[in-house]
């Protein structure tokens, strides 16, 4: 137990401080860890991915909050796209939400291991334009890549910067507000990602020790000062770092994930 805890602790920092500096949530770096920790812990295998996406979302709750925040100071967040982009967003979780808890464990990881792959790319090889023109995002625009990015956000545990970040970019954003705008967008995110995780566990009556449905209470309690603390140092950093630096920082670190995510899959 106090190992656990300890790996718990040391990953919280890293966690807390992406979430702050690409405003992604923590969940690429949360969901591989909590896999590890539930994996060892010898928890029943056809449900722990469930269990460490689920209980991301509920960490990923109060790290956006504070991140957002943070952002805000810095007049990096347009509120008009996280509501009118962001609700679209919110549907697409609800309905990935259901997709994901139908999906075997190890599906569930290939489909994490993907989609992160593909990001990481984008960010390696895009270049940040030095005055980005800004274009208008057209209703049609907002439903369906909203809806695409929610639909994908829900199976990896996400806070949706991974996706959301690269689209406000098409989008002419300069990539310190496309970030602070996606932390916001997060906050939503991992509010109705963690209800759907909660219910859908308690609806499917799994035996997770300390869990509220696919929720583990220990993991959240532990990961939540941390994780909130480096958030909001990573938010600070977003301002005062080359903006071509910290595209390729973010591409680097989904490569890693990725890559490491890929390699567990092919244990199941």
């Amino acid at each position: 137990i106090i190992f656990f805890v300890i790996v718990m602790a040391f990953a919280a920092i890293p966690a807390g401080f992406v979430a702050g500096l690409f405003g992604v949530g923590g969940g690429l770096i949360t969901v591989p860890v909590l896999f590890y920790i539930f994996d060892t812990a010898g928890l029943d295998r056809s449900f722990i991915m469930h269990l460490a996406v689920g209980t991301s979302f509920a960490i990923i709750i109060p790290t956006s909050f504070i991140s957002t925040m943070t952002h805000m100071k810095f007049k990096a967040v347009d509120f008009d796209i996280v509501k009118s982009f962001g609700v679209f967003v919110v549907f697409g979780i609800i309905i990935g939400t259901i997709f994901a808890v139908s999906l075997k464990t190890a599906y569930l990881i290939l489909f994490f291991s993907v989609y992160t792959m593909f990001f990481a790319f984008y960010f390696l090889i895009s270049k940040e334009k030095k005055n980005p023109s800004h274009q208008k995002m057209h209703l049609a625009y907002k439903v369906i890549l909203g809806f695409l990015s929610g639909f994908i956000i829900a199976p990896m545990g996400i806070g949706g910067g991974s996706i959301n970040v690269p689209i406000l970019k098409m989008f002419g954003y300069p990539i310190n507000k496309a970030i602070g705008s996606s932390a916001a967008i997060a906050f939503l995110v991992s509010v109705i990602g963690a209800l759907g995780f909660a219910i859908s566990g308690g609806y499917l009556n799994i035996e997770a020790p300390l869990s509220f449905g696919f929720v583990n209470i220990p993991a959240f309690l532990i990961f939540i000062p941390i994780t909130m603390f480096m958030a909001k140092i990573g938010a600070k950093m977003v301002h005062q770092i080359n903006k071509q630096l910290l595209n390729r920082l973010f591409g680097v670190f989904l490569l890693i994930v990725s890559c490491r995510l890929f390699f567990e899959y092919f244990k199941f």
